[in-house]
């Protein structure tokens, strides 16, 4: 079984910086794809950020350039760090692991951004 538990959301003010981490309990975090996802209020859950088994990265667009998505095998670990954030970034993130048909997801950590 895996279980994800993130850290590192919080507030912060408009252009400023968070990482974010979500550790993970099991043995596929190496061989899987890790993924941050983010939620807004009224919203459809939306991807921000992956990186697969071989280090190949994907942004949103609305992120790219803000944010970096970096994994630690080593510790079972994945990071989100967000520069530059803006209001609308504000939203619950969440962490997944992906291994074939099967997602996992950690509780969700809150990400405000004020103005």
């Amino acid at each position: 079984q895996v279980q994800l538990v993130e850290s590192g959301g919080g507030l912060v003010q408009a252009g400023g910086s968070l990482r974010l981490s979500c550790a993970a309990s099991g043995t596929i975090f190496s061989i899987s794809t890790k993924g941050w996802y983010r939620q807004a209020p009224g919203k459809q859950r939306e991807l921000v950020a992956f990186i697969t088994s071989g280090g190949i990265t994907i942004y949103a667009e609305s992120v790219k350039g803000r944010f970096t998505i970096a994994r630690d095998n080593a510790k079972n670990t994945v990071y989100l760090q967000m520069n530059s954030l803006k209001p609308e970034d504000t939203a619950i993130y969440y962490c997944n692991l992906q291994r074939g048909n099967v997602n996992y997801w950690g509780q969700g950590t809150q990400v405000t951004v004020s103005s």
